[in-house]
């Protein structure tokens, strides 16, 4: 979510990243009424392929019908080329509880996110969707861990280790959303956990940027969102697997938001 100065040439750089391949563009088919999870759809383990490498079919700008300009397919991965306003993608779906994986990698100084829970009654996906951050940590506060440090739940929680990879390399994320738990692994190590809606998580929230957004982070199902709009980013191997729905009438917090998800 920091938003450092980026050079064009930084951009060049990380094209240069992935071999040459064709731009892989949106079907005009696509409509905002969502791609099947059917148990068709599914692989034996309940897990949903949200990027094949090939098509953005389960995939959209935010609030808006299709693809932003200037994401790309490429060498199996999909890929902002010219960040900037607007660039944010949002699931076609919304989820609950779930798990979910995927690869990133960004360029030296290379900045990103992952939100979750995001509806669209904002301008940005921010306004209510939790962020786990996508950084290059050595670019930014000497590789310190900070609270806006890789793996993070933004501006919230710092995490525990630092396992993220040099920029150029491509790094694991696994995020588990499970009613109010929430847990951040990145290669192979869980950093983060906290707890939605609590005591402590009302506290954490007023004493940070998002002091004066009410529903951030209060949604109890949403998009998964992809930052597109700070600096190059790419994602591949993409998926995830429901878990089963919590029952909010039973959730014991002070911010219970049953009635605040659209």
């Amino acid at each position: 979510m920091l938003r450092p100065g980026m050079k064009k040439s930084i951009y060049l750089v990380f094209l240069l990243c992935f071999p040459a391949c064709q731009n892989q563009s949106r079907s005009e088919s696509d409509t905002d009424t969502g791609i099947s999870t059917s148990p068709a759809s599914l692989d034996d383990e309940g897990w949903i392929l949200l990027f094949d490498g090939s098509s953005f079919d389960h995939w959209r700008g935010y609030r808006a019908e299709e693809m932003p300009e200037g994401w790309l397919i490429q060498d199996g991965a999909m890929l902002i080329s010219e960040p900037g306003h607007g660039g944010d993608l949002v699931t076609r779906d919304r989820f609950q509880n779930f798990e979910f994986e995927l690869e990133w990698k960004v360029p030296d100084g290379g900045n990103s996110g992952i939100m979750f829970h995001v509806t669209e009654d904002y301008g940005s996906p921010w306004a209510t969707g939790p962020e786990m951050q996508i950084l290059d940590n050595d670019a930014f506060e000497g590789g310190a861990l900070e609270k806006n440090s890789a793996g993070s739940n933004y501006d919230l929680h710092a995490p525990s280790v630092d396992t993220s990879k040099p920029a150029g390399e491509w790094n694991t994320i696994r995020l588990v959303v499970n009613g109010p738990s929430v847990e951040h692994w990145m290669n192979g190590t869980k950093i983060v956990q906290y707890e939605l809606w609590s005591y402590e998580w009302r506290e954490l929230v007023d004493g940070s940027k998002w002091v004066n957004h009410e529903d951030y982070g209060m949604r109890s199902e949403g998009h998964i969102a992809l930052q597109g709009d700070h600096s190059p980013v790419a994602f591949r191997n993409i998926r995830l697997r429901r878990l089963p729905d919590t029952d909010l009438s039973d959730k014991n917090s002070p911010w219970n938001n049953s009635d605040k998800s659209p």
